[in-house]
């Protein structure tokens, strides 16, 4: 990953990571999304990663939303 961006959120399931991230642009945080799952099994994480500037602030918002 590009320098300066740091792993946020990390799931198996593609669309938990969804909503984490669109949660987290919703509050005006920049969050991209990579998935590591191989195809055709499905299997490994996909994962959020955001600025890490944003980290407390993401932090929060991600445990007050309880994702």
């Amino acid at each position: 990953m590009i320098k300066g961006w740091v792993k946020i959120y990390s799931s198996f399931d593609f669309f938990k990571s969804e909503i984490v991230r669109q949660v987290l642009i919703d509050h005006e945080i920049e969050a991209v999304i990579l998935d590591k799952q191989g195809f055709p099994y499905k299997l490994g994480d996909v994962e959020v990663y955001i600025h890490e500037a944003n980290f407390q602030k993401a932090i929060e918002i991600i445990i007050s939303n309880e994702l």
